[in-house]
């Protein structure tokens, strides 16, 4: 026999695995943004809140409101990773 070992075939990851946390976090994401650039549905004065016009007071509230979609997809994210790194047995992905 030979002294040359047998070649073991790469390691194929998958490169764009979707899972269900991953299409909420896309969604967290995304959200902001088809809201503001949907400008049609906020370009108007009334409602009023304490005085501001609506078309004001919808998008200082969005900044809160992306805020919080932001951190959740953050934290998700971090979860993610860390159930990919314990399933992997300890590997990054």
């Amino acid at each position: 026999m030979s002294d040359v070992p047998e070649a073991k075939p790469p390691v194929v990851r998958p490169v764009g695995v979707v899972t269900p946390v991953r299409v909420v976090i896309a969604l967290c994401l995304i959200a902001p943004f088809v809201a503001l650039l949907w400008v049609g549905s906020y370009t108007k004065t009334d409602p009023d809140f304490i005085g501001i016009p609506f078309f004001y007071w919808y998008q200082m509230l969005w900044v809160l409101v992306s805020t919080v979609l932001t951190v959740t997809a953050h934290q998700l994210w971090q979860r993610d990773q860390r159930a990919r790194a314990t399933t992997k047995g300890g590997a990054d992905a």
